[in-house]
């Protein structure tokens, strides 16, 4: 890299991180923060225990946004006066191009997480995965995306917790929740809701035809208890089961399963993770909050939609996501035109260019 390009692309990071510092206001988020350690420092601070988590987990998100802004002001200084005192084409200037290739990649991930502002972005995530119509085939496809979200889940380093699991007679899965943890997980997994498509040369096909499945994945926030959310006991009907067990494991041999319908939305959750129907319950209860906050939000983004002549079909069909495996590979989404043909990566888990492009698009 050329000098002059080194100096256009300092340039470049220096409006970025300003940019930056305008968006997310530091001094306006050390008088909210210096709100919350004033909450934090009363005696009776803990007696309500979710408050408590609640306000926690917000001041030390906010103290992550203003430690990063600050590390990068300084660390774009610090690239700045590197430069003054280093040469071209030689070790120093080498080290010089890989900082700023580093410092390039956390602005951009820093610009990412700070569109991540809508009321439940921060929160957990509830994933869920539904085979469509095909038989084994989609059900191998609910599992292979199931997969894919575990190794994203590890990439992100957030822990991830199976609520519910359906295997599928012959292969794959029926369907399966999973509660993902970590710092803004709703907020990036909601890039991932919609219809996902599958084309391929199908391994059950003994004439090795090339076959097109789809599967839904849904993603909900998780709700804590601090949301009033107005369920009616007579709006419920609630039905136990055998719980069966992932692959095999895990599996109860109690009724302890949970199903849970909310007649008036039709909406029905299940749990079977514990191996208490007393948890189970409280889980497929939460679960169902999480939906109906869903749908609310949902409600919200269509109405939004209308306003500004954007609605789209969210029918069984209409995909996001196309994964193409045979005559070529390739995986696109339909919602931002990003693809690449590293579909291995991608089935890896490697979604986050993916995610990051959508909630570029979306401002």
């Amino acid at each position: 890299m050329e000098k002059f390009e080194v100096n256009r692309l300092i340039e470049k990071l220096t409006k970025q991180v300003s940019d930056l510092n305008n968006k997310i206001a530091p001094s306006e988020l050390k008088v909210r923060l210096d709100e919350l350690n004033n909450i934090m420092q009363s005696p009776t601070f803990w007696n309500d225990s979710d408050s408590a988590t609640k306000v926690t987990k917000e001041a030390n998100l906010l103290s992550e946004k203003i430690e990063k802004i600050e590390k990068l002001e300084k660390d774009l200084e610090s690239v700045k006066d590197w430069l003054e005192i280093s040469e071209e084409r030689t070790e120093e200037w080498e080290i010089l191009e890989e900082d700023l290739s580093n410092l390039e990649k956390v602005i951009d991930d820093f610009s990412i997480e700070i569109l991540l502002s809508d009321e439940y972005d921060t929160n957990n995530a509830i994933l869920e995965i539904h085979a469509g119509a095909g038989g084994t085939e989609a059900m191998d496809w609910a599992l292979m995306i199931f997969r894919m979200y575990q190794r994203y889940a590890n990439n992100m380093k957030y822990k991830m917790e199976i609520l519910d699991y359906q295997q599928g007679e012959e292969a794959g899965i029926k369907s399966v929740t999973m509660l993902v943890k970590g710092d803004y997980a709703y907020g990036y997994l909601k890039a991932e809701r919609g219809v996902h498509r599958l084309v391929r040369i199908s391994p059950f096909d003994s004439n090795a035809r090339r076959h097109t499945s789809f599967v839904s994945v849904e993603v909900m926030p998780e709700i804590d208890n601090s949301v009033s959310v107005e369920i009616k006991d007579e709006d419920l009907r609630v039905d136990v089961y055998r719980s069966s067990g992932a692959g095999g494991q895990s599996v109860n041999t109690t009724d302890s399963a949970v199903r849970i319908t909310h007649i008036p939305t039709n909406i029905i959750v299940s749990c079977q993770n514990e191996r208490s129907q007393i948890k189970n319950r409280e889980t497929a209860m939460n679960l169902l909050k999480a939906k109906l906050i869903q749908e609310e939000i949902r409600k919200k983004e269509e109405k939004l939609a209308n306003i500004k002549g954007e609605l789209k079909d969210i029918a069984w069909g209409s995909q996001i996501r196309s994964y193409v495996f045979h005559p070529y590979q390739m995986v696109k989404d339909h919602r931002t035109n990003y693809e690449t043909s590293q579909i291995n990566d991608v089935m890896d888990g490697d979604l986050q260019d993916f995610i990051s492009a959508y909630l570029k698009a979306r401002g």
